[in-house]
């Protein structure tokens, strides 16, 4: 499957061979809300009527605003989040997102794509963060 852009732009959504779905934000994006509402439709638009465990890049994402902090406790298609950042920045993106928040399902941070995608597929655990 070809990546679907996100509408308004900021983000495509793919589900992989693996059986995985990528969300990736492109570089320098500040999220908004209605960018989290409109990946989240784009989300569930991909995976129709299953659920699919999700691993969202946000290594190069520049900020995220506390009203789309808010819409990540929105359930979509995800049955687990993994939270791709490989640099400070992103650790804290990550950290801001996940804070004080019920999370609609089991969501970790990762600095490996690997490790993310071992955890999500279920073939090592790996340790809370």
């Amino acid at each position: 499957m070809k990546p679907i852009t996100v509408e308004g732009g900021k983000g495509t959504v793919e589900l992989k061979a693996e059986g995985v779905l990528h969300l990736v934000w492109k570089p320098g994006t500040v999220l908004a809300a209605d960018d989290v509402h409109a990946a989240i439709a784009t989300i569930n638009e991909v995976a129709g009527d299953a659920e699919y465990p999700m691993l969202i890049d946000i290594t190069n994402t520049h900020a995220v605003t506390r009203q789309a902090k808010s819409a990540f406790s929105i359930k979509c298609a995800a049955s687990r989040i993994a939270l791709l950042g490989t640099n400070p920045v992103s650790r804290v993106i990550g950290n801001f997102a996940m804070a004080r928040r019920s999370m609609p399902c089991p969501t970790r941070f990762f600095k490996s794509r690997d490790e993310a995608l071992a955890w999500l597929l279920g073939t090592h655990p790996v340790p809370d963060n």
